[in-house]
C-alpha cells in the first residue's frame, strides 16, 4: 500500500484560513476529498494521511467525518488544545475514533521560542502515551532546537517532524538547519516527511537540483526505516502540481531498493500511524 502522509481538506473561509495569501489564491477555494481521490488514484496512491489546518476540535470533528465516508481517508491527524486542563477527556473521547491516530499543533506560527517546553504543552504531550496518539511537529528551521529537547524529553512518545522543519530552500541555507536535523534524528522515537518543500523554495522557478542536499541530509540522518513522503496538497498547488512534486521523490529514489522505496512510500507511514 502507498500511503500520502501528510494532506489537507477545507471549505475555504478567508477568515479562518487567512494564512492563504492573495500571492496563493491558487488555494482560495474549497479542497475536499472528491478533489484528491482521482489524484491518488492516477498517481497510484493507495490512500493518504488527512492533516489538521484548523486549531478547533470543529476540524477534526470535520476530518472525522470526511474518513468515515471516503475509505481512502486512512488516518486522521486532528487538533486538540494540548494546554487544556481536560486535555485528558478530549484526547479520551477522540480515542474511541480509531481513525484518530495523532494529533498537530500549529508551532510554525507561535512566537513564544519556548511554546513546545512550557509546562501545560508539556504535560499535553504526556498525555497523548496513554492512549497511543503520535504528535506532529510542524515548525521552521530556526525552531528545531525546541523540537530537539521535546523528544529528548519523551523518549517513548513517537513523533513525525513535518515538511522537513521548512528550511530555508529559497535562499539554498542549510547549514545550521542541517546540524539540527542531524541532532533530531539521534532520537529514534522521531520520524520524518519528505513534504513541503517546493513550497519553501522559489514557487515559480524550482528545479529539482534544488532539493538534493535537504533530501540527502534528511535520508542519511533517518535512514529509510524513519522518513515517509507526504504531498502537502493542496498547499503544494501554489508551486507545484501533486504529479511535480511527487516527481521530485520518485526521482531521488530511483537508485534505491524496491524494499527502500516501499518504505518510503508507505510502508513507514503505516507503521508510524497503526493504520
Amino acid at each position: 500500500m502507498t500511503i500520502d502522509s501528510h494532506q489537507h481538506f477545507w471549505q475555504y473561509d478567508a477568515q479562518r484560513h487567512d494564512w492563504i495569501s492573495e500571492e496563493m489564491k491558487v488555494i482560495q477555494r474549497d479542497f475536499l476529498p472528491n478533489d484528491l481521490a482521482p489524484i491518488l488514484a492516477k498517481n497510484n496512491i493507495s490512500g493518504c494521511v488527512a492533516v489538521q489546518a484548523d486549531q478547533t476540535l470543529a476540524e477534526t470533528d470535520f476530518l472525522i467525518d470526511l474518513a468515515n465516508k471516503n475509505d481512502f481517508i486512512k488516518a486522521v491527524v486532528g487538533w486538540v488544545d494540548l494546554r487544556a486542563d481536560d486535555v485528558d477527556d478530549t484526547l479520551e473521547q477522540y480515542a474511541e475514533h480509531k481513525i484518530v491516530k495523532g494529533f498537530r499543533h500549529i508551532v510554525q506560527g507561535e512566537a513564544d521560542t519556548e511554546f513546545m517546553l512550557r509546562p501545560k504543552f508539556k504535560a499535553g504531550i504526556s498525555a497523548l502515551g496513554a492512549f497511543d496518539f503520535t504528535y506532529d511537529i510542524l515548525i521552521y528551521h530556526f525552531q528545531l532546537e525546541q523540537a530537539i529537547q521535546l523528544a529528548k524529553l519523551f523518549p517513548n512518545q513517537k513523533f513525525v517532524l513535518d515538511h522537513i522543519a521548512k528550511p530555508d530552500i529559497k535562499s539554498g541555507e542549510y547549514a545550521a538547519w542541517q546540524t539540527n536535523i542531524k541532532k533530531l534524528a539521534l532520537h529514534q522515537n522521531v520520524y520524518c516527511k519528505l513534504s513541503g518543500m517546493v513550497t519553501e523554495g522559489e514557487w515559480k522557478d524550482w528545479k529539482v537540483s534544488d532539493f538534493k542536499i535537504y533530501l540527502d541530509t534528511v535520508v542519511k540522518a533517518f535512514g529509510t526505516e524513519r522518513i515517509m513522503y507526504g504531498s502537502d496538497w493542496p498547499v503544494c498547488l501554489v508551486a507545484a502540481q501533486y504529479e511535480e512534486q511527487l516527481g521530485i521523490v520518485n526521482e531521488y529514489f530511483s537508485t534505491f531498493s524496491s524494499l527502500e522505496k516501499k518504505k518510503v512510500m508507505g510502508e513507514n507511514a503505516l507503521k508510524f500511524y497503526n493504520i
